[in-house]
């Protein structure tokens, strides 16, 4: 068997090698705590697991769903975007469901990239943002996100010519994996760049619902003129314990979506109904307790990982969002990679190496705070024994 040559262009997912290591290390006895994949360890809210029952007894529900998505969710989607961001939405044509981001992200590219075309990606960010153009032909072209600039790309940096042959732009805030958030006077930035040079903004608001310090996430949207120049992607699965569901959705621009959708309906044939209803329940006014308190169970956890980090000689500034720490590599190791392979050897925790987000992560590792309470004590604990 031949694979074809677009999947010979893109390696191995990052975090299927990290399942790998991992089972191998627990088959040879290691006691493996893993802070590497950023999936919560906290159930799916009662609330939301309950309308998913009772909506999955409706025969109504058993029949292929519409790829537009069905009205009540749409509606849900619209008054959750209005009440959180102030945002208005048309349900008729800006709002879409999607079999959760990573696949929005992905067909995007399928739906807006030709061969030479060029997709700008924040470096480090998420992998499908370079793999999803690799697989569609195209060229994705590295953004870096540098420190001293808030983890923020910096437009004036894009060469002319990049600019103008690029399509798609992917961005992400609060960001994975640094955790930083949106400095004020970025998006607008964005939209006149994105204005100037006819691109398609793709905002990735995964970790808007987990946040801290009183902070606010914003959505792309609120920036005057964002609806005319992009689209975000919002999911349910970080900020409602619903990775395994697969709900997310398309917002924004109605043109864009509407090609969007004209590749999904030749892909596959919507979001299950019974997961619309129990995202319904989800974006309703009575799960936002809910939201809160994962937040503030992720605020504790931050404090625990930070405090230890600092106790070894990591210096750490505190995320205010996202269910991420992202540090530094201590002196002394060649790569991202070497002090994590190190970590894991001494004391048998799973970091992730930053160098697996791009290029511009090398130098740093992630920790992912969605890991039982006493098993982050005890991997705190192990680090702490690194400083010895």
């Amino acid at each position: 068997m031949r694979p074809s040559k677009r999947l010979e262009r893109i390696p191995p997912y990052a975090f299927a090698q990290l399942e790998r290591k991992i089972s191998e290390k627990r088959a040879a006895g290691v006691d493996v705590i893993s802070l590497g994949i950023g999936d919560p360890d906290r159930p799916t809210p009662p609330l939301i697991v309950e309308a998913m029952q009772e909506a999955v007894s409706e025969p109504e529900t058993h029949q292929y769903p519409t790829n537009r998505g069905r009205e009540d969710f749409r509606g849900a989607v619209r008054d959750f975007y209005e009440r959180r961001f102030d945002v208005k939405l048309d349900p008729g044509n800006e709002i879409i469901p999607a079999l959760g981001a990573k696949e929005a992200i992905f067909n995007l590219s399928l739906a807006f990239l030709d061969p030479d075309d060029y997709a700008l990606a924040a470096d480090p960010g998420y992998p499908v943002y370079t793999s999803g153009p690799w697989l569609a032909g195209a060229e994705p072209v590295l953004m870096a996100l540098q420190p001293e600039h808030g983890f923020v790309p910096d437009l004036g940096a894009i060469d002319e010519d990049i600019a103008h042959r690029s399509k798609l732009m992917f961005l992400n805030y609060p960001n994975n994996p640094t955790g930083a958030v949106v400095p004020d006077g970025f998006f607008d930035r964005v939209v006149e760049f994105a204005r100037a040079y006819e691109i398609l903004v793709v905002h990735d608001n995964a970790y808007s619902e987990i946040v801290f310090d009183g902070y606010h996430a914003p959505s792309f949207l609120q920036t005057p003129g964002a609806k005319e120049v992009g689209i975000e992607v919002f999911s349910l699965s970080k900020g409602y314990n619903m990775t395994g569901w697969r709900c997310g959705v398309l917002v924004g621009n109605a043109e864009a979506l509407e090609t969007y959708w004209r590749l999904k309906t030749n892909i596959d044939s919507g979001l299950f109904e019974a997961v619309q209803l129990a995202g319904v329940a989800a974006l309703s006014p009575d799960a936002d307790v809910e939201v809160a308190s994962m937040s503030e169970l992720y605020r504790r956890r931050r404090d625990l990982v930070c405090e230890a980090l600092h106790k070894i000689g990591v210096s750490v500034r505190p995320p205010h969002s996202t269910i991420y720490v992202w540090a530094p590599v201590p002196e002394g190791f060649a790569s991202s990679e070497a002090y994590c392979e190190h970590v894991l050897e001494r004391t048998g925790v799973v970091l992730t190496p930053g160098a697996v987000y791009g290029p511009a992560g090398e130098g740093w590792f992630r920790i992912s705070l969605t890991t039982p309470d006493e098993r982050l004590l005890e991997a705190v604990e192990r680090l702490g024994t690194l400083g010895d």
